[in-house]
């Protein structure tokens, strides 16, 4: 019987690695582009062959969406992921030996770069104790007094992903409230529980409908969620109307699609809304947690939630998600604080939260490494990567105003990405997403790795990477000029 890996090369050595671009969908570009277009893809594809045959050799086998994230004719023939062979600091190494600065960081899980000295000798001093799934992790204890004491939150659970943790916040709120409804805002992103894959549909001019954004998804849990407008002052006159069928309101406080927009005054009335209304406030702090400041976005705007989720950069690279908050919801969990020797008893209704991998000895042992570290360094860690990250982000615009190139960064701490007030759908749609898609693309070619627009700095990435990044968008840019696919200052000129 063929092994796994006689049978992937078996199929490569099917795969014709000089495939051309003869099947393009080229409507709507003038011969000019369809020329350049064609030569850069076979350059890419080139370059990246063996991402492209393993991708391509595994897919009758490996149901991927990455695979196609982005797909269009276009561009058929490059889309497929990079492969990564090993990395190190701020640097990836694909399958084929190139070598890429890296600026999508595991989608924001490295906020230290890769592979660490300190995450990696607190993983390798746990394998050699072993992997012990059933008992209770050596440093699950701890770990949970290093988040209560960095973040405020008087209880901790843990979770195996951010999907799940958000999922037990929402479960939490509505058993504690015994009400069901909640309330989502649009552009948010609340990982692929079926729950919260809603969006707000248009029925009139005035009023508005939650539809499920996927097949799958029933369409009987659009009743239990009310999409609202994020920022927007009338969202909380539709959270008073609802005031008696609300559980909770949960919040990205500032979303990956939209990093510009960060409404600290919004977000302290909403707190002081649902104080008032009893309404349980839910902050999903998977991306900000830890990042904007050791307190996440509610140290940073100054409200406290009455729950929060975390993951990414808390697991060093571990897969892991918590949720943690004010004790009178939290107990819901295992019944409440009691005690050995006395007459104490959980009395708290409880709902059901387990799972297997929950509390796994190598996210625990990477989590108290992770915070060990944020605690020694102190909020000086985030500040001063704050403050490169905006002086990378003003660069980086300064030169699109001067060259009149038609994109426009922001960044929320360490967090960047394109400056928009719409909603991702209309963006993904946009000439200025279209520019985005062959952009990135082009980075990729000159070794920058960054995720639909949207990327993160670290701790790792050195002044000469920034310069790297700077001079590659720079050539990108004029290499798509070249092309016919950005316009000139000359074009500009002639159309006045």
């Amino acid at each position: 019987m063929a092994t796994q890996e006689s049978t992937v090369q078996n199929k490569l050595s099917q795969i014709d690695s000089t495939q051309t671009t003869k099947l393009l969908s080229t409507e709507g570009l003038n011969p000019y582009q369809q020329k350049y277009l064609e030569t850069f893809i076979n350059s890419y594809t080139k370059r990246t062959i063996t991402s492209k045959q393993l991708t391509q050799a595994c897919r009758q086998v490996l149901a991927d969406p990455r695979a196609s994230d982005g797909f269009n004719l276009m561009m058929k023939e490059i889309c497929y992921p990079i492969v990564g062979k090993r990395s190190l600091g701020s640097k990836i190494w694909d399958i084929d030996g190139n070598e890429y600065i890296d600026l999508m960081m595991g989608f924001g899980v490295n906020l230290f770069g890769h592979n660490p000295s300190f995450i990696k000798e607190a993983l390798t001093e746990q394998l050699e104790k072993g992997i012990q799934i059933g008992p209770q992790s050596e440093f699950a204890g701890e770990v949970a007094e290093l988040i209560s004491e960095l973040t405020g939150m008087e209880r901790v659970a843990f979770s195996n992903t951010g999907t799940e943790a958000v999922m037990t916040a929402i479960r939490l709120a509505r058993a504690t409230t015994d009400r069901n409804k909640i309330v989502i805002f649009s552009g948010s992103y609340h990982g692929h529980f079926d729950g919260t894959l809603v969006k707000a549909q248009s029925v009139d001019d005035e009023n508005l409908r939650a539809v499920p954004i996927a097949p799958g998804v029933p369409p009987n849990i659009v009743k239990d969620v009310l999409v609202l407008d994020y920022g927007n002052p009338q969202s909380l006159e539709a959270i008073k109307a609802h005031e008696q069928e609300l559980a909770a309101v949960l919040v990205v406080p500032v979303q990956n699609s939209r990093p510009d927009l960060q409404p600290k005054t919004f977000l302290q009335q909403l707190r002081k809304l649902t104080k008032e209304l009893g309404i349980i406030l839910i902050f999903d702090e998977m991306v900000t947690g830890f990042r904007i400041h050791p307190g996440g976005a509610q140290a940073y705007f100054g409200v406290e939630a009455d729950i929060a989720t975390y993951g990414k950069i808390i697991g060093g690279g571990l897969p892991i998600g918590v949720i943690a908050g004010k004790a009178a919801y939290m107990d819901a969990i295992d019944g409440g604080i009691w005690s050995y020797g006395d007459s104490s008893y959980p009395q708290a209704k409880t709902t059901f939260f387990a799972g297997t991998f929950c509390k796994h000895p190598l996210a625990m042992a990477a989590a108290r490494a992770v915070l060990r570290h944020l605690k020694t360094q102190g909020p000086a860690l985030q500040e001063q990567l704050n403050q490169r990250t905006s002086q990378f982000i003003q660069a980086l615009n300064t030169y699109f105003e001067e060259d009149e190139v038609p994109i426009r960064m922001a960044n929320f701490g360490s967090l960047f990405g394109t400056a928009s007030s719409r909603n991702s759908e209309e963006a993904g749609n946009s000439a200025i997403s279209q520019t985005m898609n062959l952009l990135i693309y082009h980075l990729f070619d000159k070794g920058i790795l960054l995720f639909n627009g949207t990327g993160y700095l670290c701790t790792a990435h050195t002044d000469e990477d920034i310069d790297c990044i700077i001079q590659a968008v720079k050539d990108s840019v004029r290499e798509l000029r070249d092309g016919g696919f950005l316009p000139t200052s000359s074009d500009k000129l002639a159309e006045t």
